[in-house]
């Protein structure tokens, strides 16, 4: 059982995986190489590398239970005064689903494109080494005369000559020549199952009903790295004729989001963050346990924290306008000596260095492009670098956000959540919000169109907004 890819990549990624985990994976490359497609010897060398042990001088505590999660994590609010009037609380929720989706569309057409078309002399958006994604991205805006970036990418530049220039084949629907709603995409599609397991469950859910949802909505083709691996494995301990949860489902847990997932800590939790920072908005700690309870279906240690870092912002940003503030609640709901914290905090150093956006991105990929490119701490990192960089234009969030490359439409949508739940609906510059006609699709049943108000509306509905939850 591969999933996502091949097992031999699988057991390539792991590799780094737990170099990064903090093993010695020292001759592990060697004899992945030997093994080749011998599936039972990559089995083989898979175990070893799960059994291997943290080296003494690891720096970071990174524990993935909630309890010793939040041992670790310094002084924060954990819950905000919350005192808006019933229409300001309604133009913040609409704010949030539209910052997210204008973000997203922004970043869709310049996803993916090194897996689709890059390799390593030609990288494409997401680019590494010699050529940064975020060059090849300003390099795209400019030879359309389209910079600096005020508007959604253009379909047609100049550049597409160039190797490695190519929008995203599927996203033709969000380039600024086309774009007439939000185009169906992840980003969007897991702020929904948050909304619905919220109307369904409230608050009493957990990584098991995670599970049960994605099986029940979410089709198979639609799920990528962590959420693919976990998908597969969640279908082995379950069925159809008897679907109950089993007795020792704490400890199967464990397997379902480990088990040939060298994904754990990308940032597939971290995007479905959103959903739980809307129902527990001005409640960043409620936000970040919501976050908790669906990215440890998936993920482990930064991959969790990556969750709970969003969640617990965008909850903040409901009620707190200083983006340093709203960055150092998120802060305070992750473990202060984890490495998604300390690259957070240099995150915040560097958007503190500069104000020029081209020196931005060139120390920010010099610091953190050692990350693969949709992990989750590099992609978290631009996240803050562009808030504090933004000064409190939603504009320049989102465009450098993007521009960062990397992980573009997560990056984007991400910010442009926070930004939309600070800022409320009604200050959203028109030129991004109008081309999307309060309309999503999202491939799922109800979804498919539907209005983003109605979206934003059903969110706050079924927040716990006025609830002493």
């Amino acid at each position: 059982m591969a999933g996502w890819t091949t097992l031999v990549k699988l057991i390539q990624e792991e590799i780094i995986q737990r170099s990064e985990e903090g093993c010695d994976i020292s001759g592990f490359d060697l004899l992945v190489a030997e093994a080749q497609h011998d599936n039972a010897r990559l089995m083989e060398i898979y175990h070893l590398l799960q059994a291997l042990p943290v080296r003494d001088d690891f720096p970071y505590v990174e524990p993935s239970d909630l309890a010793a999660i939040r041992s670790e994590r310094p002084e924060g609010p954990r819950q905000l005064v919350r005192s808006h009037e019933e229409a300001v609380w309604q133009d913040k929720f609409f704010g949030a689903w539209l910052g997210r989706c204008v973000g997203c569309a922004l970043g869709k057409p310049l996803e993916s494109t090194a897996f689709a078309h890059g390799t390593p002399e030609m990288p494409g958006w997401r680019g590494r080494a010699q050529t940064p994604g975020w060059k090849n991205i300003k390099t795209w805006f400019e030879a359309a005369n389209m910079w600096p970036i005020t508007g959604y990418t253009p379909g047609q530049s100049p550049a597409k000559d160039l190797p490695g220039m190519a929008l995203h084949s599927e996203s033709g629907l969000s380039e600024r020549e086309r774009i007439a709603y939000m185009q169906s995409d992840d980003d969007i599609r897991y702020t929904i199952l948050g909304l619905l397991m919220i109307e369904e469950k409230g608050v009493n859910f957990d990584s098991w009903d995670i599970g049960k949802l994605w099986h029940r909505v979410l089709p198979y083709q639609f799920v990528c790295t962590a959420e693919t691996q976990a998908y597969l494995n969640f279908s082995a301990i379950t069925s159809h004729m008897e679907g109950g949860r089993p007795h020792d489902w704490k400890q199967q847990l464990e397997w379902v989001r480990t088990y040939l997932n060298p994904y754990r800590e990308w940032i597939g939790a971290q995007i479905r963050a959103d959903g739980w920072g809307y129902a527990a908005a001005g409640r960043p700690e409620l936000a970040a346990e919501l976050a908790w309870r669906d990215a440890s279906f998936s993920h482990v240690k930064n991959g969790i924290y990556g969750a709970m870092f969003i969640a617990s912002m965008i909850a903040a940003a409901f009620v707190e306008e200083d983006i340093e503030r709203i960055i150092q609640i998120g802060l305070s709901e992750i473990p202060q000596n984890c490495r998604l914290a300390h690259d957070v905090r240099t995150a915040i150093a560097i958007a503190h260095s500069t104000d020029n956006v081209e020196a931005l991105m060139e120390a920010l990929w010099s610091a953190f492009d050692h990350y693969h490119p949709v992990h989750t701490n590099n992609n978290a990192a631009l996240v803050v670098a562009a808030l504090i960089f933004s000064k409190g234009d939603f504009e320049r969030a989102i465009t450098t956000a993007v521009l960062g490359g990397w992980d573009t439409d997560c990056n984007g949508a991400t910010v442009g959540s926070i930004m939309g739940a600070r800022l409320g609906a009604k200050v959203l510059p028109q030129s991004w919000v109008e081309p999307l006609h309060d309309t999503l699709y999202a491939d799922l049943i109800g979804f498919d169109p539907i209005a983003i108000s109605e979206c934003a509306r059903r969110s706050y509905a079924a927040s716990f907004v006025h609830s002493s939850i």
